[in-house]
């Protein structure tokens, strides 16, 4: 019987992850507080532990057996508590030590951001590819997923994409920037292909890019409806954000977390798609999916 371990399993990749994952598979969800820890779905079975995610000898005594580690950790808004080398490279690096001290080599699957490299100008997007760095070099048997904007019911992304779809006008940041949204279940398909199976890196993707102006159209012609799209120069975003951040201590957008939503993504995702041997779903049945089901069933 296999044993997983999911760190940040309260996130919205980790609940569905829980919720897809065969009964007979044993399940250790790891999440930073009891409020974290009642967030998850029930599961039969499932051991809930509180777990400091850079704490190495934490990590090492739940190893212990454990065939499968999905590292959810990861944050795209750093604030004074929590930098992104804390939620990126400490992590990872206390998984790793972790491994080392109970003398193991668990797979271990860790979702990226598309476009994240050591040396980025965004520190977001180079914390993120330390981190990987540190995971590739660790001698473990890993996949990194670098994907785009994931689209799901029910998650932040799909609910800011709905309310842009059902207004009569929507105003964006470079609306003609470049979007490539990957449907959430494709991406829990393509970790539970990646459980037993080291991959490296893999950069995944929906199957269509597009500007964001398109998307939000697409999205609004699910409903039946049309919404007109005006953009703005991200300049004027960045100049509010950076005013923002020296005026409050806790900006509700920081500029690194503006690039990070706003680089532009185009890949051929077709590689990573027959390495993992999963299909992907289309963008309009990805937006039916996430935009239409009710808010009850989220």
């Amino acid at each position: 019987m296999a044993c997983i371990l999911i760190t940040g399993a309260n996130g919205h990749l980790g609940q569905r992850l829980l919720r897809v994952l065969p009964s007979d598979v044993t399940v250790v969800a790891a999440v930073r507080s009891a409020s974290a820890a009642r967030a998850l779905p029930a599961r039969e079975g499932m051991r809930i532990v509180q777990l400091d995610y850079t704490d190495a000898t934490a990590f090492a005594e739940l190893l212990q057996g454990v065939d499968s580690v999905v590292h959810l950790v990861g944050i795209i808004k750093a604030t004074r508590e929590n930098s992104y080398s804390s939620a990126h490279e400490e992590t990872c690096r206390a998984l790793i030590d972790g491994a080392r001290i109970a003398v193991v080599k668990p797979v271990v699957v860790y979702p990226s951001i598309l476009g994240a490299r050591s040396g980025h100008a965004n520190p977001c997007l180079a914390s993120k590819g330390q981190a990987e760095d540190l995971l590739l070099a660790s001698g473990l048997p890993v996949t990194i997923l670098q994907v785009p904007m994931v689209i799901g019911a029910g998650d932040y992304a799909s609910a800011s994409l709905r309310r842009r779809a059902l207004a009569p006008v929507s105003i964006g940041l470079r609306m003609d920037s470049l979007e490539q949204p990957v449907c959430a279940d494709d991406v829990i398909a393509a970790i539970v292909a990646s459980l037993h199976t080291a991959h490296g890196r893999l950069h995944l993707a929906g199957p269509e890019s597009l500007t964001r102006r398109a998307l939000v159209q697409r999205a609004a012609a699910v409903f039946g409806r049309r919404t007109t799209v005006l953009s703005l120069p991200f300049g004027i975003g960045a100049g509010v954000v950076t005013l923002l951040e020296k005026l409050l201590a806790r900006p509700p957008v920081t500029r690194a977390m503006l690039e990070v939503l706003d680089h532009d993504d185009a890949i051929d995702p077709e590689p990573a798609r027959a390495q993992l041997g999963i299909a992907l779903t289309s963008l309009d049945d990805t937006l039916r999916k996430a935009l239409q089901q009710p808010a009850a069933q989220r």
